[in-house]
């Protein structure tokens, strides 16, 4: 299952990361930052710099984003399949099958009977489907929807991190702009 791996993985307290995303440095000083050797007091060269790492929290944040709602739709998934779990348990020792709706194809369902039974076949992706006993079936569900949500939950405290790392990197695009609009008004003067 994709992501169980990530799982496992625990944070300590002094990370501010789950997948180790760099922090941007405030600039406390500015005279100083622009004095250093890197930037050689250019304004452009200094605003380019923060301008190539907010592209880069840029491209950050969109793959934060597309693995949040990939596992939205994983988390959805597996909920519905441990829905028909619950259902089938609790139909396995009636005598009467069961009439149910099944998604063949994108927005096209069929009607199936099913008839009482001990055991599911459970999609595991890569073309792999396993057969599980019911509680079984059930067990692997509810681990892999706590897996699901806990990285879900990595990914949006990686997203807030982002996105403040985002206002860092403005705050000081706006502070280097600013010494520079100060450095060329006092050799006018």
């Amino acid at each position: 299952m994709e992501g169980d791996n990530e799982a496992n993985i625990e944070l300590s307290k002094d990370k501010k990361s789950y997948i180790d995303i760099p922090e941007a440095d405030f600039v406390e000083d500015v005279d100083s930052f622009m004095a250093q050797r890197e930037n050689d007091g250019s304004v452009d060269k200094a605003l380019k710099k923060f301008d190539e790492n907010h592209s880069k929290y840029k491209l950050m944040e969109y793959n934060l984003v597309n693995k949040r709602k990939r596992l939205k739709a994983q988390i959805l998934e597996l909920e519905r399949s441990l829905e028909m779990i619950e259902k089938l348990q609790t139909e396995k020792d009636n005598s009467h099958d069961l009439e149910t709706q099944f998604l063949l194809s994108e927005q096209v369902f069929v009607k199936a009977i099913v008839p009482p039974t001990e055991k599911v076949g459970l999609w595991l992706g890569a073309n792999v489907m396993l057969e599980y006993s019911l509680d079984d079936a059930q067990e692997f569900l509810i681990k892999n929807i706590e897996a699901a949500k806990r990285n879900l939950g990595y990914v949006e405290h990686d997203l807030d991190f982002v996105r403040d790392q985002f206002t860092t990197i403005e705050v000081n695009m706006a502070r280097v702009y600013n010494w520079g609009v100060k450095r060329r008004q006092a050799v006018l003067m």
